[in-house]
């Protein structure tokens, strides 16, 4: 390992002051040239969903707890925060390849978001900064230090001008802009703010605190909030707007997730869903929730070291998946193939293809911990949803490819018998 880091060389950046502005250790080219696994049947019998090397792939390699993951918008690279203060780049397909460091926050990254272009990447830190990276060359372009306290949320907004949002335990809620210095609106709350998003139509902006509400800015009015929605009763940990940008999507602390109809002219009472299932516990932990591509499946972390996966149309649980042996912070969906990612405090982060029987009723997916090259599995865990299944699920496959900085990559199959979906 020590010659791959003699390779790559750190590259610093220092401002006028000779402050450290970043550094970034980046690998290799990112590659785009995926060999099609989508539709082929492995000699198991199991018919592939998605273009990922295995149907279940295991990434490691941070040195603390993960707290955020992110889809690029073209589904070919992943970024992922973490409590060791560094922001990894993943490749999706192939062998997960952790192909970048960036380095450059000075405490825990809570949370890291894609820009609609897919060339720049914004995270938010327990240092009290916002900070802004080039997703190409792995080098800093941005440190922002207007907030006093931990910034907890991240978002950009969708299309239109390179603006975002970030919310901290300032009590505020800031908005900025790439091309310009300083933020351009502050929006004052009287609690600490923990979760942030933007409108579709960039004309908004949603907070979510310790109040246990959620409250919407409207960009022309920076003082008060236009909307104050009701209905949790514990802190707001997360919150996702639906592609389509009607309905908004909400964790709580409560354990219930909830959808709220942000449409103008709703019904006063915006609450439209609740979701159950998952837990919070004492860690306290902000566990995010996120929207599948085409708004028919919603997501959320969980305590429980599960991963769960609603219908968002009847509210039925239809993927509670095992694996992790820490809490999951973070569920998040592929932009174009039924892939979901999940990141834990286990310091793993796992990527899984989400698989349908014809009848729609869920195939039995299972997951564990993969063992180490040369040691034995031990018990595979499972669980059956959508239809209740009972079926042995025997273990097809094991391979670990070991990456740069001692990151891993496991791929794991596992295999349903015939017959199991009856």
């Amino acid at each position: 390992m020590a010659e791959k880091r003699s390779l790559s060389p750190e590259i610093e950046e220092v401002n006028a002051n000779g402050e450290d502005t970043g550094s970034a250790i980046v690998l290799k080219k990112q590659r785009t040239d995926n060999e099609i696994v989508v539709g082929t049947v492995t000699k198991e019998g199991i018919k592939r969903t998605s273009n990922l090397q295995a149907p279940i792939m295991q990434l490691s390699g941070h040195g603390g707890e993960v707290f955020s993951l992110r889809f690029s918008p073209d589904g070919q690279c992943i970024a992922s925060g973490s409590f060791d203060k560094l922001l990894f780049l993943w490749r999706t397909y192939g062998e997960c390849e952790n192909y970048a460091m960036l380095k450059g926050h000075r405490n825990a990254i809570l949370e890291v978001q894609w820009f609609t272009d897919g060339e720049k990447l914004v995270s938010c830190s327990a240092d009290k900064t916002v900070r802004a990276w080039d997703a190409v060359t792995g080098t800093q372009v941005k440190k922002l230090t207007e907030h006093d306290n931990h910034v907890n949320s991240v978002c950009p907004m969708r299309r239109g001008p390179p603006l975002f949002a970030s919310a901290s335990d300032d009590a505020s809620v800031k908005v900025w802009d790439m091309r310009v210095k300083r933020s351009i609106l502050t929006f004052s709350d009287k609690f600490q703010v923990t979760s942030v998003a933007f409108a579709d139509a960039g004309d908004q902006v949603y907070s979510g605190g310790l109040d246990n509400t959620i409250k919407v800015w409207d960009l022309r009015k920076d003082a008060e909030p236009s909307l104050v929605l009701q209905g949790h009763s514990d802190t707001i940990t997360g919150l996702s707007v639906s592609p389509d940008g009607s309905h908004l999507l909400s964790n709580a602390m409560d354990n219930t997730l909830r959808v709220w109809d942000m449409r103008p002219f709703a019904p006063q009472n915006r609450c439209v869903k609740v979701f159950t299932g998952h837990v919070h516990n004492f860690e306290k932990i902000l566990l995010r929730c996120a929207w599948s591509t085409d708004g028919q499946l919603v997501s959320a972390g969980s305590a429980d070291r599960m991963v769960y996966i609603w219908n968002a149309t009847d509210r039925k649980l239809v993927y509670k998946l095992p694996g992790h042996t820490g809490s999951v912070n973070d569920v998040q969906f592929h932009p174009k193939e039924p892939i979901v990612g999940s990141a834990s405090s286990d310091r793993t982060i796992y990527l899984g293809e989400l698989v349908l029987y014809a009848s729609g009723s869920a195939v039995c997916v299972v997951q564990r911990i993969c063992c180490q090259p040369g040691s034995s599995c031990g018990t595979v865990q499972r669980t059956c949803s959508g239809s209740q299944l009972d079926a042995a699920c025997g273990l097809m496959q094991h391979v670990t490819v070991k990456g740069s900085w001692g990151a891993r990559a496991t791929a794991s199959y596992w295999r349903v018998p015939p017959g199991a979906a009856a």
